[in-house]
């Protein structure tokens, strides 16, 4: 008897050690839960609490679980595209008093002439009269989250001016009329055969600064951007390149007194992908005498 309790006392001892372990492991593995809520799931002993809206977090072990579509990286407050290139059409707004440019010698008519140079006479061939920019590059400064930015950059605008009528472009020297009347200043005259192709080329490095506004701030092939500005261009290369059967191909590089500089105003609109650009120069390209004022529209092909 002695020992059947002696036993039943051990067995009593050992039943209340072992339950105070268990309870004591249950303790240390018991994981608090918040109160679930709607933005709570639970999936078997694993309870995942969503933060905000596309991150989530388990409360066990730190597991991070990511839904939905990963967050926009940060953009940068600096952004460069290199080699924009342009492609439009080159023409002009024709404002020259052309009695005053005979008198003055930048026009030259053939002696007795019954057709003086007029307004006819520098009228252009609007489909061939070309306008070609290389721009190296531009950047794009963020002023206002991205939707206002400053642009900026440096190219080379190259424009064509195709001619209708046979005139010819000169340097200042002796008259082609006449072998002892000299002329000071460049000058034009309508000559005395046919040209297939005449076009006077003037080539700028060009400086345009823009303001920008951009509805989609995140990505700016998508939505619409607005850009407006000036630019300022220096003449580095002006030529009178004529095709005729008499005297073949021709490229006469020289000093058409083209001002040195042509400053523009200047503007972009982007739909989506697709880009235009214009300017408009309220100043002549030429010194003296003729008073054209040059303007071109095309397509832009740059990734922003």
């Amino acid at each position: 008897m002695n020992k059947l309790f002696t036993l039943m006392v051990l067995a009593f001892v050992c039943t209340t050690a072992t339950a105070q372990i268990d309870t004591s492991a249950a303790k240390s593995n018991t994981i608090k839960l918040p109160e679930e809520k709607n933005d709570t799931i639970r999936i078997g002993n694993i309870v995942i609490i969503k933060n905000g809206g596309n991150h989530v977090e388990s409360n066990s072990r730190n597991t991070k679980i990511n839904m939905g579509r990963n967050r926009h990286k940060k953009l940068s407050n600096i952004s460069t595209n290199w080699g924009i290139i342009d492609f439009g059409f080159a023409n002009y707004s024709d404002k020259t008093n052309y009695a005053a440019a005979t008198v003055g010698q930048s026009l030259v008519n053939a002696p007795n002439s019954n057709f003086p140079l007029g307004a006819s006479d520098f009228k252009l061939k609007a489909a061939k009269s070309i306008d070609v920019n290389i721009w190296f590059f531009m950047q794009r400064l963020n002023l206002i989250k991205h939707h206002v930015n400053l642009k900026y950059g440096l190219g080379l605008e190259l424009n064509n001016y195709r001619f209708r009528s046979d005139i010819s472009f000169k340097e200042p020297g002796f008259s082609p009329y006449s072998s002892t009347a000299a002329i000071p200043n460049a000058y034009v005259i309508r000559d005395s055969i046919s040209f297939s192709k005449n076009k006077l080329a003037a080539d700028y490095l060009t400086v345009p600064i823009m303001l920008n506004f951009s509805s989609n701030s995140g990505d700016h092939n998508r939505g619409i951007s607005v850009s407006v500005g000036v630019s300022a261009g220096y003449l580095y290369s002006q030529r009178n390149k004529q095709v005729s059967n008499q005297r073949g191909k021709q490229k006469n590089k020289g000093d058409y007194d083209l001002e040195q500089f042509k400053f523009s105003y200047i503007a972009e609109i982007g739909l989506g992908p697709v880009r235009l650009y214009g300017s408009y120069s309220p100043n002549s390209i030429f010194e003296k005498g003729l008073d054209m004022r040059a303007y071109t529209l095309g397509i832009r092909l740059s990734n922003w």
